[in-house]
């Protein structure tokens, strides 16, 4: 009898109405999209899209179809609202 074996990982994200972090066992070989289905947050945070919004693992961007190793942090990004150099150009004058 073969034996699963399961890692150990965790997805977050950060939306306008909470944060969320959720770990969760999910077999080898299991997608980040995949994961990120199973955590339960695209129910929870309905604005997700994700063939919208970028992916990664400890800041680093992947694809959707990247397997998961045990301890990755699934992070899903939201688009952003304003250019980074505008808005420090607004703080400063």
């Amino acid at each position: 009898m073969a034996v699963t074996e399961y890692l150990r990982v965790s997805v977050a994200y950060v939306g306008a109405d909470g944060q969320a972090l959720r770990a969760l066992e999910v077999r080898a070989g299991t997608s980040v999209g995949e994961a990120i289905e199973q955590s339960g947050l695209l129910r929870r945070f309905p604005e997700i899209d994700l063939d919208v919004n970028k992916v990664g693992i400890f800041g680093r961007l992947v694809k959707l179809d990247q397997p998961v190793e045990e301890g990755d942090r699934i992070e899903i990004y939201r688009p952003l609202i304003a250019d980074p150099k505008t808005a420090r150009k607004r703080r400063v004058t």
